[in-house]
């Protein structure tokens, strides 16, 4: 299998997808190698990293967490792939998944999550900021990733519909992502009800109109994207380098 839901953005600075699905360790180093990855932002839990971890060789990532609260992870001392965890967990934060029934319910869930934790949007962004392409991934590569996407597209320059157009490209892949992944929870955890992965659930669709709520309220509520990301934790430096 592979990384799915996967695209490039920013000028190629930044890859968003999903998890590795079945990628043992050379298919790993091949799939980084081709691609030219030289940081991944992994933004899942630690239960979701358990059920599908990155395989590599030793020596062929460097493995470090981002702490709640943010602060620069270690930095990097050999070529090695910089692994980054940095991971935020839906169920634990701001909104309940349960109660997303509408996209702008989707949209506002999104938003609770940069009240929350600004810090870490600009961790994530920070290795993009310092030259490296990224990939930036959570599970499926839709919701996570695309809080993350869409704040980096912004500090790239792209307009709201630029951002728009990337989040709702997701929807022609949620059938393939949708249905390894729950291939995936089957076998990992056999108790999972199917219906967790019902195409009908919205917090599992990705509407053009989620996203715009989240913009609007994101220029509503923090106005530049650029003094987001340096509230947040970022240099005007690295806020600059993302352009």
């Amino acid at each position: 299998m592979a990384v799915l839901n996967l695209r490039p953005l920013a000028g190629g600075r930044i890859l968003r997808g999903s998890q590795p699905f079945g990628l043992d360790a050379a298919a790993t180093s091949g799939f980084l190698a081709e691609h030219g990855i030289q940081a991944i932002v992994d933004l899942r839990s630690d239960l979701e990293r358990s059920l599908v971890p990155w395989l590599v060789h030793d020596g062929g990532v460097q493995d470090h967490t981002v702490h709640d609260g943010g602060g620069e992870p270690a930095a990097a001392t050999s070529p090695a792939v910089e692994l980054i965890n940095n991971p935020l967990d839906p169920n634990a934060i701001a909104g309940s998944l349960q109660a997303v029934e509408t996209a702008e319910d989707l949209g506002e869930l999104y938003l609770g999550w940069i009240r929350l934790r600004p810090g870490w949007v600009a961790d994530a962004l920070r290795p993009v900021a310092r030259g490296k392409r990224t990939l930036v991934h959570c599970s499926l590569g839709k919701d996570r990733t695309g809080v993350i996407s869409a704040i980096g597209l912004l500090a790239a320059g792209g307009t709201d519909d630029e951002v728009v157009a990337d989040y709702a490209a997701t929807t022609a892949n949620l059938p393939d992502v949708l249905e390894v992944m729950a291939e995936t929870w089957r076998l990992s955890v056999p108790s999972t009800p199917a219906e967790y992965f019902s195409a009908d659930l919205m917090i599992l669709q990705s509407p053009e109109a989620a996203m715009r709520h989240f913009l609007a309220g994101f220029s509503r509520e923090f106005g530049d994207v650029g003094g987001f990301l340096r509230e947040a934790g970022l240099t005007a430096v690295e806020v600059e380098a993302l352009r």
